[in-house]
């Protein structure tokens, strides 16, 4: 069965990090992604990584959240500058296929179950 398990989720305060980890049970993905959904919103596109390179970010993020990958297994949210309205569950998602450039939760097949975070002013 294909898993994906997330971890590093705390509390911080604001202008603190935090780093997210996602591990897949396969290394099959060839795109993987980090969603989040604060409550009462709806799941928003944090970024994207493919195993070419291809990177993109939502724009909220841009300049304080890094998304890296050691292997086809293993990808990793590095998040600096964290505000109150980083505060969210976290989510990892993956594809077989190439991620085209998506933010959107249609394009992903696999989840995990999430790991919360919450940013304290």
């Amino acid at each position: 069965q294909v898993q994906l398990v997330e971890s590093g989720g705390g509390s911080v305060l604001s202008g603190g990090s935090l780093r997210l980890s996602c591990a897949a049970s396969t290394s099959s993905f060839y795109c993987m992604a980090w969603f989040r959904q604060a409550p009462g919103k709806e799941r928003e596109g944090v970024g994207y990584l493919d195993r070419d390179g291809s990177l993109g970010y939502t724009d909220s993020v841009k300049g304080r959240f890094t998304i890296s990958r050691d292997n086809a297994k293993n990808m990793y949210l590095q998040m600096n500058s964290l505000k109150p309205d980083d505060t969210a569950m976290y989510y990892c998602a993956a594809e077989p296929a190439p991620c085209y450039g998506s933010l959107s939760s249609n394009a992903y097949s696999y989840w995990g179950q999430g790991t919360q975070v919450t940013v304290s002013s």
